[in-house]
């Protein structure tokens, strides 16, 4: 006969695996669960799946080749880990973009900015059940993509900007073709929140949930609308600004325990969810004044053939759509950098759900991870 008792059968803790390939991880992720059988007592990130070294790659090639490989940082907002890495470098050189390509370079990193969002709350509400509201957020975000397409002359991966400006400028054509579509997008904006944000059933399932303060965001360095969701009132374009953001009137904003009629508080899953649908309001807003104040003028400014920076080290700060991507790079005096270190937003993030995981349901961790709004790439570089 058996000597297991009841008490060992039902309450023993149990060792999941959720993921790698799971449709709620947003990538190749793994989490190893601790559990009772449906209370969390943790949940730890397995990390490394897309690991690709591009870090160590950025050291064998000199800095313009490796523009390519910061499309890859963050593959849903490559406008803007193409811009930290042009931020970054231009700061090491000394170069001064011309102010027309600033302009386009912050009209397609806040088009990319919603484009990723779009792709952040709706693949929640997907997560949670509700997939009709993913597919209106697509919609638009493929007319992103048209536009950018003509930009560039790519959906996804552009390699567009370059040091010291951007490749192509932008024809009054498709700039007219944004401007239409910003009115357009507002209301459909409008329209995805009634389809789903104040759904009950929705709201419910975000509200009190993977709850992060203000002290737990700054012990893990958690950044973006993660932080700002838990109260935090911090943007590197208001805070630390680059490019012409000082000269653009926009709010930024934070949590405010929007579903607090339904037991949530701040800096839960559904103010993270929030913040992400306001900034996309926001980033309209930027997009609509630099298509009416954008200069004419040069794209692109005289740089040397062969880029050879002085002997030091800078960081640069830049505010992506998962918050402060920032480019660490070491000159040794040659062609290539030395050293190259990306920061990003999603892995700091990861950092602290083995904390904010406890006491919940496991199907609260999937309402978590895509409130989080993480993206692996971003996690393994």
């Amino acid at each position: 006969m058996s000597n297991i008792t009841e008490k060992e059968v039902f309450f023993d803790e149990m060792t999941l695996n959720m993921g790698p390939h799971h449709p709620s991880t947003h990538g190749v992720l793994r989490f190893v669960l601790k559990t009772d059988g449906e209370i969390l007592k943790t949940a730890i990130p397995d990390v490394g799946f897309l690991h690709r070294s591009i870090e160590k790659i950025a050291e064998s090639l000199p800095y313009p080749q490796f523009f390519p490989y910061t499309d890859r940082v963050d593959y849903l907002a490559a406008m803007n880990a193409n811009h930290a890495y042009a931020v970054a470098v231009e700061k090491l050189l000394g170069i001064e973009v011309p102010e027309r390509a600033e302009y386009i370079r912050v009209l397609v990193a806040e088009m990319n900015r919603i484009a990723s969002h779009m792709v952040g709350v709706g693949s929640l509400a997907s997560d949670l059940g509700a997939f009709t509201p993913f597919l209106f957020n697509l919609r638009d975000r493929e007319y992103l993509y048209d536009y950018l397409e003509e930009m560039c002359g790519a959906r996804l991966t552009y390699n567009y900007l370059s040091i010291g400006g951007v490749h192509r400028d932008l024809k009054q054509e498709t700039a007219d073709k944004i401007l239409k579509f910003v009115e357009q997008g507002i209301k459909n904006l409008d329209e995805f929140n009634r389809l789903i944000a104040y759904n009950k059933i929705f709201l419910r399932r975000l509200a009190g949930v993977a709850v992060v303060n203000k002290k737990t965001c700054i012990e893990y360095g958690i950044v973006g609308p993660n932080l700002r969701a838990a109260g935090l009132k911090y943007d590197v374009r208001k805070d630390q600004p680059y490019s012409i953001y000082d000269k653009l009137d926009f709010d930024i904003p934070v949590g405010e325990a929007y579903a607090a009629s339904d037991g949530g508080v701040i800096g839960d899953a559904y103010d993270r969810f929030m913040v992400r649908i306001k900034e996309m309001e926001q980033s309209y807003k930027i997009i609509k004044q630099v298509l009416k104040e954008i200069p004419e003028g040069e794209i692109q400014a005289k740089v040397p053939r062969k880029l050879k920076p002085p002997v030091g080290d800078i960081y640069v700060p830049t505010e992506s759509a998962r918050g402060e991507m920032g480019y660490y790079i070491f000159s040794d005096g040659t062609d290539k950098p030395w050293r190259l270190k990306i920061r990003t937003g999603s892995f700091s993030a990861m950092s602290a759900f083995e904390e904010i995981s406890n006491g919940y349901f496991i199907a609260d961790l999937v309402s978590a991870i895509g409130s989080f709004d993480i993206v692996a790439p971003e996690v393994d570089r």
